[in-house]
């Protein structure tokens, strides 16, 4: 069924929620984002949409993988066993968003093994999930504080691990699971085990318009697209084209992308005095501000970009808020850094 997307750029503000989105599409090292806000809030249209933005990557063909053609995200056995006797065919495909439903059960999460065929022949059958669909790709879970708990551990071993370990009454299979998680929630649903919520290298909370302007625009643009949705997406073509042109450049700055010292410097004592545990909060910061650096086509981060980016990595890392509204927004932040 070919079903039609609403253009990402048709989306009415929600800039920052847009931003993080773009910018794990642009360094899937980032490590994902968390959306959280009320219903209706363009959060699953803007995941959804991200689709025909995404990049094109060499892969082997034939590969129920998907593993890389370069290998650095690594390669399923298959793969290397044949890479190893002769030059693999690759071909082009387009990263795609792969769905994980809360219902989802364990053996379609994680794939199946026929254990009979297995100890018969000798011969490991395994019947990929969603979690080998996802392979290089985005991992999409709406309403994410609803997953079942075992789910979530599944998830966490993996995504930490980037490998799907399988095992049936001691028969074992493994493959490559590297992806970018994506997840939203309505957070009157009920709240994220902490476990995960540190998974998220990005979060980001969105709200509904409350600019009269902007609201009328937002109805306008969705019932157009209800009513007839090529109207839209030819309306749109041309500003997608260019985010898209976007998205592939920054991806090749990225790795050219330089940070001062003195800014280092500066996250480090951004994180301290905000009692940020362990290192992942300043990691995600200097690898998130590169990436802003070079979204925006520059080859050096700016003060102003570690700012943008601790305002998405830092606030479900802290245990407290120090600033007047308990919010940590980038003028806080600024104010708070420059305090006497």
């Amino acid at each position: 069924m070919n079903q039609k997307l609403y253009p990402f750029t048709a989306i009415v503000g929600q800039e920052k929620m847009k931003k993080a989105l773009l910018l794990n599409v642009i360094n899937p090292q980032i490590g994902g984002v968390l959306i959280r806000g009320e219903k209706g809030t363009a959060k699953s249209t803007a995941v959804r949409a991200l689709v025909d933005l995404l990049p094109t990557k060499k892969v082997i063909k034939g590969c129920k993988f998907n593993c890389e053609a370069s290998g650095k995200s690594g390669l399923c056995k298959a793969c290397k066993e044949q890479m190893a006797h002769k030059e693999l065919e690759t071909e082009n495909k387009k990263m795609k968003v792969v769905e994980l439903p809360i219902g989802c059960t364990e053996d379609r999460t994680i794939g199946t093994l026929d254990i009979e065929q297995a100890i018969k022949t000798g011969e490991k059958k395994f019947e990929g999930g969603i979690l080998a669909q996802a392979n290089g790709n985005i991992l999409y879970v709406d309403e994410v504080n609803l997953l079942n708990d075992h789910i979530v551990d599944v998830l966490l071993d993996v995504a930490a691990m980037g490998v799907n370990h399988v095992e049936r009454e001691g028969v074992s299979y493994e493959h490559p699971s590297k992806f970018i998680l994506i997840g939203t929630m309505n957070p009157e649903e009920g709240d994220l085990r902490p476990q995960l919520l540190d998974r998220f290298g990005l979060v980001v909370d969105v709200f509904s318009e409350h600019n009269v302007s902007d609201r009328v625009e937002v109805i306008k643009r969705r019932l157009l697209f209800e009513q007839n949705p090529e109207v839209v997406i030819e309306a749109y073509k041309e500003k997608q084209g260019l985010l898209s042109k976007k998205i592939e450049k920054a991806k090749k700055l990225l790795d050219k992308v330089v940070i001062d010292d003195a800014l280092l410097a500066l996250t480090a004592e951004i994180v301290i005095e905000l009692g940020v545990e362990g290192h992942r909060g300043d990691i995600t910061i200097i690898k998130t501000s590169k990436t802003i650096a070079a979204f925006d086509g520059r080859g050096e981060v700016t003060r102003e970009d570690l700012l943008d980016a601790a305002e998405m990595v830092l606030p479900h890392r802290m245990r407290t808020l120090p600033f007047e509204e308990g919010v940590l927004s980038k003028d806080a932040l600024k104010k708070w850094i420059e305090r006497e």
